[in-house]
């Protein structure tokens, strides 16, 4: 696991529901049950900060991490799409977004690419972008962020008149790919929730063993809010196992959360000044956070 990858997996599962702060010792720990040195730990974090996603706040000779406005936004778009039900039923609409920005702002061009991936737009061409997701809010404050209205335009359409839904779907995503990567967690997972659910049976887990296996599937699962771009159940193949992977994704999830946080709070320590009611329901079942 990348150090930073991880740290946002960590903020999202269970620091952000005690305050959004850790004392950087415990997150040490936490990261060294993954194979990620202290020096891994200190060095992500530092690239971080220089990058104005998290904080550092000094009490005495402690140091404490949070993350910044911009981070944490990450944080909650990531949880919101992890735990958020996928829209049953499809508006119609179709919403195109094209661009046009000059070679010196290519840098700039490249990361409205990457937000637009992460949204879960789909490119038919070099420059224009489409979604059946009401996102409209979104892009909107993401050209407000980046300061780039003159060069981006959002369109909203109930119709395309030259291709079906299909094809358009075909252009944009490869769901065959995504489908086939949601069978590979499918296969991996499955056994692990056998092995688990024994030992559940057979009081042998152990609360660490549920932290870094919740960690893990919740990790693993992140990747595909890069890939699936979450579309209504009308635009979805026959084949499509995305469905399948969530429930498994749950499954496991229930299995193990009140272990795992048991865990976390047995490490986690925060600021001495810090007087914030921790949300422990909310870090066993995130699901509950999320209205569907």
């Amino acid at each position: 696991m990348k150090p930073r990858s991880l740290m946002f997996t960590l903020y999202g599962e269970y620091v952000q529901y005690y305050g959004g702060e850790i004392w950087v010792g415990s997150l040490i720990q936490f990261m060294k049950r993954f194979g990620v040195s202290e020096s891994s730990v200190r060095g992500a974090i530092l690239r971080m900060v220089q990058k104005d996603l998290m904080q550092v706040r000094k009490i005495g000779n402690k140091s404490y991490y949070s993350f910044t406005p911009q981070g944490n936004r990450q944080i909650d778009e990531g949880v919101k799409r992890v735990y958020s039900g996928r829209r049953s039923e499809w508006d119609g609409k179709w919403r195109i977004l094209t661009y046009s920005f000059p070679e010196a702002l290519r840098e700039l061009r490249n990361e409205v690419r990457k937000e637009l991936t992460w949204t879960g737009f789909g490119a038919i061409s070099n420059s224009t972008w489409i979604s059946p997701n009401p996102v409209e809010d979104q892009v909107l404050e993401l050209m407000e962020r980046y300061q780039v209205e003159e060069y981006i335009t959002l369109f909203s359409s109930s119709e395309v008149l030259s291709h079906d839904n299909e094809s358009i779907v075909n252009k944009g995503w490869d769901l065959q790919q995504i489908s086939t990567e949601y069978e590979r967690f499918i296969q991996k997972y499955d056994k692990k929730f056998d092995e688990l659910s024994e030992k559940a049976f057979q009081n042998t887990l152990t609360d660490e063993e549920c932290f870094i296996e919740r960690t893990k599937i919740v990790h693993e699962y992140r990747k595909f809010l890069f890939q699936d771009p979450s579309f209504p159940n009308e635009l979805l193949p026959d084949y499509w196992t995305g469905t399948a992977a969530r429930e498994l994704f749950w499954n496991i999830h229930q299995l193990i959360s009140i272990p795992a946080v048991r865990f976390f709070e047995s490490l986690y320590e925060s600021a001495p000044d810090l007087k914030v009611e921790p949300e422990r329901n909310k870090a066993v079942n995130p699901f509950d956070k999320i209205q569907v």
